[in-house]
């Protein structure tokens, strides 16, 4: 009996970077069926995701741009699906769309679009957002099917784009390597914190969205209540410098710990115990759910789809954007201080990620996606 063709699906990324939308991708070509399908990525531009994905055996490809919509790179990637014999294309976030969805069409392939997170923000001036609103529901036209990472960002998608139907597949964890059970490197060891101390972590960009400044300000208060509470920053921005300059301001250099991003994002969350993000707007923040997964107490902010994943008091902390720095410092002190509450909500969050938020069941509902657009293609 002759051996099915595999389906090979070009998935394709804006960068090499790791974040939100790369650790999606990364968590999807690991765990799709191999006998059915050969995963062959596409990223703009270099980074440790490539080399992760190359140590995976996983075929790679970089053409270079930085730019969305970029004309000259267009004719590079139609020749790359020509050549790679692609039988679907999926495009992870709206500058890799802007980039593959020509040649796609060009060559009858069929497109998979999903939105990790909108282009368009609530910081943005008029007409910025006005032009990126105009931009995804293009981009949303072109796709044979588009797919968002939460119910939020599927209702703000309707709004705005005619006849708009997304498939809603949430974000996912690996529950095997953030394992709350698992053995990791000594971390407070390696970073001079004590094994009483209380670790607070960020893991995020020092950006305005992700409220990292805000953070500091409202931990100059929690040190002042809470003496064995430690914060730790993790991850770089262009808000990094100033924020360097309010923990020298504030001397809390030996209260707040800094360091660059890291792939070693599991073991930071093992040694930690409280673990916050107040962003000012997420779609659905794939790191919450790795330090959910971890069973850290969680802290997040009442916007997008976080209310999706966080049951205020039941898996986590849920507090408003308005007066976040009250709101920060109310519901840390209050983790801190309060031992039985801490420990309650990082079991119920262990519980939550292995009851819905599986890898597993992302790489399942986008192979149906797949199998689907294949045989309507014939």
């Amino acid at each position: 009996m002759p051996q099915r063709k595999k389906i090979r699906v070009l998935e394709c990324i804006r960068q090499g970077k790791v974040g939100g939308g790369e650790s999606y991708l990364l968590s999807l070509v690991e765990n799709l069926d191999k006998t059915s399908f050969d995963p062959i990525v596409l990223s703009f531009t270099d980074g440790p995701m490539i080399s992760k994905l190359k140590s995976l055996g996983i075929q790679t490809h970089i053409i270079y741009t930085e730019k969305p919509f970029d004309r000259r790179v267009w004719k590079r990637v139609r020749a790359l699906m020509t050549n790679e014999r692609i039988d679907v294309v999926h495009a992870h976030g709206t500058r890799a769309n802007s980039n593959v969805f020509q040649a796609a069409k060009k060559l009858k392939l069929p497109l998979v679009y999903t939105c990790h997170a909108w282009s368009f923000h609530p910081d943005q001036n008029y007409f910025v957002k006005k032009i990126r609103i105009a931009s995804e529901r293009f981009l949303t036209g072109k796709a044979d099917v588009n797919v968002c990472g939460s119910v939020a960002n599927g209702r703000e998608g309707r709004k705005l784009f005619r006849d708009f139907n997304p498939r809603i597949i949430y974000n996912s964890v690996d529950s095997q390597k953030f394992n709350p059970y698992g053995k990791y490197k000594d971390i407070r060891t390696e970073l001079g914190i004590g094994e009483k101390e209380i670790i607070l972590i960020s893991v995020a960009r020092f950006t305005l969205q992700k409220q990292t400044l805000k953070l500091i300000q409202a931990f100059k208060l929690i040190a002042d209540k809470v003496p064995d509470i430690k914060l730790l920053m993790v991850g770089g921005g262009e808000q990094k410098e100033e924020a360097e300059k309010l923990i020298r301001k504030w001397k809390l250099e030996d209260r707040i710990v800094l360091q660059p991003f890291r792939d070693d994002v599991a073991d930071l969350l093992s040694a930690s115990d409280i673990f916050i993000l107040p962003s000012l707007w997420e779609a659905f923040p794939i790191a919450l759910l790795e330090a959910m997964s971890m069973g850290k107490a969680v802290i997040g902010t009442n916007i997008d789809g976080t209310p999706e994943i966080i049951e205020d008091r039941v898996n986590g902390l849920l507090i408003p954007v308005e007066n976040m720095v009250e709101h920060i410092v109310d519901a840390v002190t209050l983790l801190a201080e309060n031992d039985r509450l801490r420990k309650e909500l990082q079991l119920k969050a262990i519980e939550t990620i292995y009851g819905k938020y599986n890898v597993d069941v992302l790489a399942k509902e986008n192979e149906k996606i797949y199998y689907e657009l294949v045989a309507n293609a014939k």
